[in-house]
């Protein structure tokens, strides 16, 4: 019962919008047509009147010279049965003059001449029978065409009629306007009502497979050291050596030890000022430790206006690295003389990046430490056999090592593609290291993100790794 009730509600807002996009295609062209329109409605509808008059006048003229040479073929007809008849007549009596005792001691020399004159017969009754055919022919073509005839004065004499009664300028506007116009909104209808779908089936069973079928993404053949991923929790607590700087996003700093020192970094980095202002990395709160403090100070983080997003902590020893998508990282924390490291990964000439709208990858190098948001938790996934792969939904996925081999893998089910529960592609890894995603894909958001803008808006960030 709840399927139905959801398929009418579907079938319902797609009547709707399908009444709208008629009556919005029929509004705007009748206020174009209405604005170039500068001719006297009256004096239109008189041309039309007359044009249609004009046109049936010709009709039955043409019909009346048809009726004429009908009446004519019908009496050549006439006469080619009646001469066929006569010949018929002439040589059953000659025929009959026949005898053979004639032809031996009789009027040789007549009967001569009567066989001449049968022979003479046969000759005029075979034209006579092929003129007659021919007649024939042409009366059945003439006829056909007194029928086409007689149909379009039918169709002109409705039109006048028509024509006639039509009084209503709104009428004959809609009228117009639907006779203009109905191909482009009917196709306008098929695309509304059948173009997602088959979007969707060339998407799913057409473009994915070809993406699929591609060369993975390695960013690095191998890491001296993997990152070392905490687990995650709604608050976390942060401890700052002597010398240590953290960056930070102000909505997720809840308390700080006294002593930090506190001041605005409007970049994060400014190498990438747009990744920076389009993933949320401005304005950040920086804290330091300073040199001379004889023991770590603590800061507690954590998203007092969302209690299901929880905050993992991502050590980045010497050596180690972390492909992450900016949108997830909330913080970055770096020892004494350190220096953070973001290497910008460009896979423009590989076709997967152009179908799946993914060309840049961000690489977070230690020593650094890390701190991730995801909601309700940022799980690591494992991989410690070469010949195993493992995927994850694309909404989820958070962040991989670079030694890793990544691929887009078509989503399992076309349903949950189509119906919006789960993305084209989903991520594939591959290797030996590990990838963070979410504990639970954040629904609310990846349901707006299939939103037309807030679509375009989402892919233009992922188009840059963000």
């Amino acid at each position: 019962m709840a399927v139905l009730l959801k398929f009418a509600r579907w079938l319902l807002a797609k009547s709707a919008m399908a009444v709208v996009i008629v009556a919005g295609g029929l509004a705007v062209y009748g206020l174009w047509q209405f604005l170039r329109d500068n001719v006297d409605l009256d004096l239109r509808h008189h041309e039309f009147v007359r044009a249609i008059t004009g046109e049936r006048a010709q009709v039955k003229a043409a019909l009346g010279d048809v009726e004429v040479r009908l009446a004519q073929n019908r009496a050549d007809i006439a006469a080619a049965q009646e001469r066929i008849r006569q010949v018929d007549s002439i040589s059953q009596r000659l025929r009959e003059l026949e005898s053979t005792w004639d032809k031996v001691v009789g009027n040789r020399e007549q009967q001569e001449a009567n066989a001449a004159q049968l022979q003479r017969m046969g000759e005029l009754r075979r034209e006579a029978v092929a003129e007659l055919t021919r007649l024939q022919t042409q009366l059945t073509r003439t006829t056909w065409e007194r029928d086409g005839l007689q149909v379009a004065l039918g169709r002109l004499e409705v039109r006048l009629q028509e024509a006639g009664t039509q009084r209503s300028r709104f009428v004959h506007y809609v009228q117009d306007l639907w006779a203009r116009t109905r191909f482009w909104l009917l196709l306008a209808l098929a695309v509304y009502f059948v173009g997602p779908t088959a979007g969707k089936l060339l998407l799913y069973y057409g473009v994915a497979p070809l993406i699929t079928r591609g060369r993975p993404v390695r960013l690095a053949a191998e890491l001296p050291a993997l990152p070392e991923v905490a687990e995650s929790r709604v608050a976390l607590n942060l401890g700052l050596p002597p010398g240590t700087k953290l960056w930070l996003k102000e909505r997720f700093l809840q308390t700080a030890d006294e002593g930090l020192e506190r001041k605005t970094r409007f970049l994060l980095d400014w190498r990438i000022p747009f990744t920076c202002l389009a993933s949320g990395l401005i304005e950040l709160v920086e804290l330091h430790q300073p040199a001379a403090a004889t023991a770590p100070r603590q800061v507690t983080l954590s998203n007092e206006a969302d209690p299901s997003v929880e905050l993992a902590l991502v050590t980045l020893p010497a050596g180690s690295a972390l492909v992450l998508r900016p949108s997830y990282l909330i913080g970055v924390s770096a020892g004494a003389g350190e220096r953070l490291v973001i290497r910008r990964r460009w896979q423009i000439f590989r076709w997967q990046s152009w179908i799946t709208l993914q060309f840049r990858f961000f690489e977070f190098a230690g020593p650094c430490r890390l701190v991730v948001a995801g909601s309700r938790g940022v799980r690591a996934e494992r991989l410690d056999d070469p010949a195993a792969a493992r995927r994850t939904n694309q909404d989820s996925t958070i962040g991989f090592t670079p030694n890793l081999d990544y691929l887009p893998a078509r989503a399992e089910t076309f349903w949950g593609y189509y119906r919006g529960m789960n993305p084209l592609f989903d991520d594939l890894f591959a290797g030996r290291g590990f990838f963070l995603c979410q504990q639970v894909s954040a629904a609310g958001d990846a349901a707006r993100a299939r939103k037309f803008w807030a679509g375009l808006w989402g892919g233009a960030l992922k188009a840059f790794g963000l």
